[in-house]
């Protein structure tokens, strides 16, 4: 009877300590931009539907009103313009114990941050990303959303605009972003690669179609699996970053 007793309060224990889990994790959404008036606000706001989360927009230098809708947030600085270093500027002062970084054309959904609540519970996960819903209609772009879930499925690999979320702990182990003009987010993956598991979310984010439409499906996509791979090859990514089209 005095053993089932002890293992019942063990169970309810557990049970206790997922629970706590849970609800004490702290995550801190760290923006970056460079003048993303057009999507910023919107961006802010679906972070709040969140729910509880410290919002951080780090500024590169921007000229139009991005500035101004950025005081929307719970924090905003400026930095030394370039992704990686403003999403390490804005990882410093982070107070959250999960970072997810956010690109500023991209939608979180409500349930996101539950997501990664969920996922951090198994102690062995370091981090993660997000399923792809681009705002876009048409085959391609779902034959996109798949290929891109299976990459980081099948090989680990995130990218920026997947939402990648890690604990704090472990970004500051393997160094943060490297400091780098272009595909920050490649080489911070081959760091995490290490460190433990990387879940991909069955939540999903939104994220703009505006360089697909501009640039055509399939050059983006051509265009993106050429730099990874003279990435690989070891050509550096700042060279790269020279002939890499930005598009807002």
């Amino acid at each position: 009877m005095e053993r089932r007793r002890l293992d019942f309060l063990a169970f309810r224990l557990a049970i206790h300590n997922d629970c706590w889990y849970k609800n004490h994790m702290s995550i801190s959404i760290i923006i970056p931009t460079l003048n993303e008036a057009a999507t910023l606000a919107e961006v802010i706001e679906a972070a709040r539907r969140t729910g509880d989360a410290e919002i951080i927009v780090v500024d590169g230098g921007s000229s139009d009103a991005t500035l101004t809708i950025a005081a929307k947030a719970d924090i905003c600085l400026s930095s030394e313009r370039g992704r990686a270093q403003q999403q390490n500027a804005g990882a410093k002062i982070a107070k959250g114990n999960v970072l997810l970084f956010l690109h500023a054309d991209c939608l979180l959904k409500e349930n996101c941050c539950d997501a990664i609540r969920s996922a951090m519970q198994n102690k062995d996960c370091i981090g993660g990303c997000f399923q792809q819903q681009i705002d876009a209609k048409g085959l391609r772009y779902r034959l996109l959303e798949k290929g891109n879930a299976m990459r980081v499925h099948c090989c680990k690999w995130a990218y920026g605009d997947q939402g990648i979320f890690v604990k704090r702990d472990t970004f500051k182990q393997v160094g943060g972003f490297p400091d780098i003009q272009l595909m920050e987010d490649l080489y911070l993956m081959k760091r995490l690669k290490k460190e433990g598991r990387f879940s991909l979310l069955d939540a999903h984010i939104i994220i703009s179609a505006r360089r697909w439409q501009q640039k055509g499906v399939i050059r983006q996509t051509l265009r993106n699996w050429a730099f990874v791979t003279l990435a690989h090859l070891g050509v550096s990514p700042n060279w790269l970053a020279k002939y890499y089209p930005h598009v807002r």
